[in-house]
């Protein structure tokens, strides 16, 4: 239970500090939204630029069977590559979005 709240701490201090990051324009807020109680973890955003509405989900993060599931991933940085960095270790990420088949060939958990 102590490496799932260690990851929990991680997932919530990752995210929120690419939360804090701003679009250079438009009247866009980016959000952390947490659910704790579930373990799911995402930002979103949502606002204007010009007459274009912005709205989505740019991270989908889940804590699961003590393991970090990165359910979708639509930044340039990639937060599988930050959590090793943070000392997560390869067999505890799963990224989900690689179907199951193709996880055996990414460096990282099956599941």
């Amino acid at each position: 239970m102590e490496r799932v709240e260690k990851y929990r701490e991680l997932v919530k201090q990752v995210l929120e500090e690419y939360a804090s990051y701003k679009f250079s324009s438009g009247e866009i807020e980016v959000m952390p939204v947490f659910d704790l109680e579930r373990d799911h973890y995402q930002v979103v955003s949502a606002g204007w630029k010009d007459e274009r509405r912005i709205y989505g989900c740019s991270v989908h993060i889940d804590i699961k069977d003590s393991k970090i599931w990165i359910q979708h991933d639509g930044t340039e940085m990639g937060f599988a590559d930050e959590f090793v960095r943070l000392g997560v270790a390869k067999d505890d990420i799963v990224l989900a979005y690689h179907s199951p088949f193709m996880r055996q060939f990414d460096g990282f958990a099956v599941s």
